[in-house]
């Protein structure tokens, strides 16, 4: 898979970059003239991964968080985000729907079931005391 362009980003893991983040992607991805449904559901995947850094990763703390966007060949976006936090221990608990590590008062416990309804592939790596990488996956398929 043959890549096309790609772009990548730091910024501190602060709530008021999770807007920045979403705009930052829809800027780039602007050059494959994607409908507004791609968009929203490309947006809303990359504010529920960076805000998973911004509460999770740093709980305590204000730290980095990388975005990488990049268009392959065929229509297929790949976004990375990834942060240098707590990690994860058990990423299949934490990709269930409901679990939370937060304040069960504040959060449901649906950030990773939303990214998964939004994209077309959700993979989750992450080491414990190093960080976590969430990749999202999406094919635009072409305009009629």
């Amino acid at each position: 898979m043959k890549m096309l362009n790609q772009v990548k980003i730091t910024f501190a893991g602060r709530s008021v970059n999770e807007g920045f983040a979403r705009a930052a992607l829809a800027a780039f991805l602007v050059q494959l003239d994607p409908t507004v449904p791609q968009l929203a559901d490309m947006k809303t995947a990359v504010s529920e991964a960076v805000t998973n850094c911004i509460v999770h990763a740093y709980p305590d703390k204000i730290g980095p968080i990388t975005m990488t966007a990049a268009i392959y060949e065929g229509g297929i976006v790949r976004i990375t985000i990834t942060d240098r936090g707590i990690g994860i221990p058990d990423i299949a608990k934490a990709m269930e729907p409901m679990f939370t590590t937060g304040d069960a008062e504040e959060r449901a416990g649906l950030g990773f079931a939303v990214m998964q309804s939004f994209m077309d592939k959700v993979k989750v790596s992450s080491t414990p005391g190093r960080g976590t990488r969430v990749t999202l996956t999406k094919r635009l398929d072409a305009r009629a």
